[in-house]
């Protein structure tokens, strides 16, 4: 179980401690608490859009949902890159929104700033957030200020928490196969599929650069390249199957050839060096990008996205079970699969998905991809505990 669910479970025990053994009067007030452990007050708040706490800046305590657009430098700057401290934030209604008069600005006081700040975090650029604050004027602009409590929307604290509007409802207590059939039948409900074609622009939304927003990150390599640039070229940008085409032979057909939650930009040599290998430690370091290795039978990723990449193999091996026209997908412990609809391998995905805990780039991700395209969530995102809860 990764480090960062080992720290919001202390944290909850913490809080149940108190609640237990303090009286009730003699309770420090919320702000004098880890960032953490206001939340289950802040969860109990309904929270309002930006345009209503801009209309209603009167000094009442709220909860305001909003997307992270940059931060406010000056009474009429954002800065959306190149961040310089980590003391304000501003949200809007809209993800990529430029027109400050549609902007919140957000005080972050001390306690949070290294959490929720963007010079430390600017992977939270384009992630829905919950801020509880006091509606009051910021650089002279319609203001949250003495913030009190951040979290996620639909989620918790910490990216990893998620379960919006009861989405895991049915999974909630299992574990093993009846955990893995319930997110099978969670994920694959409702879901809407698009075409191979429509993967293109949905991956100029979905892995946007935080700090460049005219730029997609790519999967492995970490480069940052112009959207623009994607098709076939040696210096372009193509579409990387995670899970590839060939264990399954699904192809590029609507369903798994084109589901978003395993396809990644990722620049055209580095992806064909991957080609279908299965995922596994060691090798030789790829010379264009550092950090990733192979050997004849499988591939290691760079540090950063090794959990990104675990949770994406699991997502795939949990949503296609064979009862849909589509291949039976299944994550198993082998290196060298070659054809067969398998992908390994799961003792080192597991141990990945622990060692590298979900980040705001990878939850946010998560986040367009259920509320824009498909309407489905990768569930090991939510809760990657549960990879070990299954396998």
């Amino acid at each position: 179980m990764s480090r960062r669910l080992g720290l919001r479970r202390r944290h909850a025990t913490q809080v149940l401690s108190l609640l237990l053994l303090v009286p009730l009067a003699v309770l420090a007030p919320a702000t004098a608490l880890p960032p953490t452990t206001t939340l289950a007050a802040h969860a109990a708040a309904t929270p309002i859009s930006v345009a209503s706490a801009r209309a209603t800046q009167d000094g009442s305590s709220a909860t305001v949902r909003g997307y992270v657009v940059g931060q406010p430098t000056s009474s009429t700057t954002v800065v959306t890159s190149g961040f310089p401290n980590d003391f304000a934030l501003a949200l809007a209604d809209t993800a990529g929104t430029t027109d400050t008069s549609r902007m919140l600005y957000v005080q972050i006081p001390s306690t949070f700033r290294s959490s929720w700040g963007l010079q430390s975090n600017p992977g939270l650029m384009g992630s829905q957030i919950d801020v509880t604050g006091t509606l009051s004027a910021y650089f002279s602009r319609p203001g949250l200020t003495s913030s009190s409590a951040f979290a996620f929307a639909g989620g918790g604290g910490d990216p990893g928490g998620g379960d919006p509007d009861g989405y895991y409802d049915d999974a909630i207590g299992k574990t093993g196969s009846q955990l893995e059939a319930a997110l099978h039948d969670i994920i694959s409900t409702g879901d809407t599929p698009i075409s191979y074609d429509a993967v293109w622009n949905a991956l100029k939304v979905t892995d946007q650069d935080p700090a460049n927003s005219g730029n997609v990150i790519a999967l492995y390599s970490g480069f940052s390249m112009a959207k623009s640039n994607n098709g076939g070229g040696v210096d372009q940008w193509n579409r990387e199957h995670v899970w590839a085409q060939s264990h399954g032979d699904f192809g590029t057909s609507t369903g798994p050839g084109t589901d978003l939650h395993h396809l990644r930009p990722e620049d055209v040599t580095v992806n064909s060096a991957r080609g279908n290998l299965d995922f596994d430690n060691g090798g030789t370091q790829n010379s264009e990008a550092p950090g990733n290795y192979a050997d004849s039978n499988s591939w290691e990723p760079r540090d950063a996205v090794k959990g990104d990449v675990a949770r994406m193999v699991l997502y795939m091996s949990v949503r296609y079970e064979g009862d849909d026209g589509f291949p039976d997908l299944e994550a198993n412990d082998v290196a060298g699969n070659g054809s067969v609809p398998r992908l390994g391998r799961l003792s080192v995905l597991l141990q990945w998905n622990a060692e590298d805990p979900p980040d705001a780039f990878e939850m946010r991700r998560n986040d367009v991809i259920y509320e824009t395209y498909q309407h489905n969530r990768n569930p090991f995102i939510d809760h990657p505990e549960w990879a070990d809860a299954i396998w």
